[in-house]
């Protein structure tokens, strides 16, 4: 794919102007400019490589996180709340493909439950699972299972399950099945949730981003142009109707008109994007002094995303072999014991890079610990944001609300000791000599495990729900009451998905576009 520049002089005006170019807003810009007569900008806050050799060599490498590096400039850090007395800082990337270019790698399909409860919502039949698959099966290439009812073989996206062939992979898999759990081979699908290989978009060790996915194959169509070091400010609206955008590039700010203004930013930008343009709760934006152009409560009132710890373990040889085309080994995910959800909202992921390599940049790390990310996926939307400044370079304000019920803190309890029972099997014992943390003291006392948490707590950073379905935009992402605005990412899914959320990024860029393409209302 090639630098596509600059947007002064191609157009003085743009049918459709998409705001960033991540997991949704590739995959719409590109479908929109498969129709030659509709032109299409896309403005990206951070740069945007060209052709794979352009980008730096680990946003590519798949046994790399570059989001979990602190300071890595494709990323953009926003300071965040967790739970009362646990700040933290989550990040978003900022660059040609967004998060997809900087995490790491999971694509799992959102379950159909998740379908269910975002029709239920406000998404109505367009969202359920069946009016979805479709659009599933046309986003992928699935290497490991081909065209069928489930799968496709034609989309941008090449998905490939990891390996398990990795002695720790191979000793996690065998540990859950001594504990009961079912196999899962194709977490894809919709079986009983068990233990199996992560479906991934990276393959044969690289990580391909929706950039190069999607941007890459209309590369070169006059009727596209994806702009790079583009950050939009606000939302021209103009007697109800969003008439453009004001961008600012190499210290300039200038107002780009377009027919139609997509907000694909992300969950925490889009939002912040419409409250700075005067669309949000009516009470805040006064008090701030942004003029109200549309009394929306629900932008920023509520979101959800999935808390995390993570447990390290210590291997028995000094040095385990290095993974080979990922940093992810298996996955298991199973119910927690409410039942509510027979999906399967409790996750334990498995690394084979230790975090000491995740967060260096490194994968090989002689003697580290490795470890599990175990989390908790309950569809549970207890977060705030808001801005606390009418400046647009001031970071909104995060707080998400994590262990506020008995609940939170008795699936989070869950899922660590269920991880602590499995590195205590016999069979995980051939490779790893037990958890360096929690002590078996803590894991036996609910009071001094819930402390252990709270002071281990990360977040999986799947922020869900800032601009929700029915009470914000209805079902193809149309902001209520500002007539050609829409926002397309997982702002719009009202309860985070019990799977992380990337593949169902994708989907809503997918969606939406559809919907644009063929005038749907």
């Amino acid at each position: 794919m090639r630098p596509t520049g600059d947007h002064r002089g191609r157009a003085s005006r743009f049918d459709v102007i998409v705001v960033g170019a991540g997991a949704a807003g590739a995959a719409l810009a590109a479908r929109l400019a498969e129709d030659p007569d509709r032109t299409v900008l896309v403005l990206e806050s951070g740069p945007v490589p060209g052709l794979p050799p352009s980008f730096a060599p680990e946003l590519l490498d798949a046994r790399l996180v570059p989001g979990a590096q602190p300071g890595h400039p494709a990323v953009q850090p926003y300071p965040a709340l967790l739970a009362p007395g646990r700040p933290y800082t989550v990040v978003r990337g900022r660059v040609l493909g967004g998060s997809t270019t900087v995490n790491g790698g999971y694509f799992v399909r959102a379950r159909r439950e998740d379908f269910d409860r975002w029709a239920a919502a406000g998404g109505g039949p367009v969202w359920s699972y069946e009016r979805m698959l479709p659009f599933l099966r046309a986003l992928e290439t699935d290497l490991d299972y081909g065209a069928g009812p489930l799968h496709g073989d034609r989309g941008p996206v090449r998905v490939r399950r990891t390996d398990l062939g990795h002695p720790a992979a191979a000793a996690f898999g065998a540990a859950a099945r001594r504990l009961g759990f079912p196999g899962e081979p194709d977490k894809n699908a919709q079986d009983e949730p068990g233990f199996g290989p992560v479906p991934s978009n990276a393959v044969d060790g690289v990580r391909v981003n929706t950039g190069l996915a999607y941007l890459s194959r209309v590369s070169g169509r006059s009727n596209l142009l994806v702009s790079g070091d583009s950050t939009v400010l606000g939302v021209v609206v103009e007697r109800g109707r969003a008439t453009g955008v004001v961008v600012e590039r190499d210290g300039r700010r200038r107002t780009v008109r377009g027919g139609e203004v997509v907000l694909c930013a992300g969950a925490l930008r889009s939002p912040q994007l419409l409250l700075l343009s005067g669309v949000g709760p009516r009470a805040e934006l006064a008090a701030l002094g942004i003029p109200v152009v549309e009394d929306v409560p629900a932008v920023g009132a509520r979101f959800g995303d999935h808390p995390q710890v993570v447990l390290e373990w210590l291997p028995r040889r000094r040095s385990l072999p290095e993974p080979v085309g990922s940093w992810l080994g298996g996955a298991l995910h199973l119910p927690s014991s409410g039942g509510d959800h027979p999906g399967g909202d409790l996750e334990i992921l498995q690394s084979l890079v230790p975090m000491a390599g995740l967060t260096g940049g490194r994968v090989s790390v002689p003697g580290a610990p490795l470890a599990f990310l175990v989390s908790v996926q309950t569809p549970r939307s207890g977060g705030r944001l808001r801005l606390d400044s009418a400046d647009p370079a001031a970071p909104p304000s995060l707080d998400h609300g994590y262990l506020a019920t008995a609940g939170d803190r008795r699936r989070l309890r869950e899922v660590v000791r269920v991880t602590a029972e499995l590195a205590a099997t016999p069979d995980f014992a051939e490779v790893g000599a037990g958890l360096t943390d929690p002590a078996p003291r803590v894991l036996a006392d609910d009071r001094l495990l819930d402390e252990w948490i709270l002071g281990h707590l990360g977040t999986c950073q799947h922020t869900c729900g800032t601009v929700p379905l029915g009470s914000a935009v209805d079902a193809y992402g149309r902001v209520h009451g500002v007539a050609g605005l829409r926002v397309a990412d997982t702002s719009i899914l009202p309860t985070p998905p019990l799977r992380g959320p990337a593949a169902t990024a994708v989907l809503v860029g997918e969606l939406v576009a559809d919907a644009m393409r063929r005038g749907l209302t």
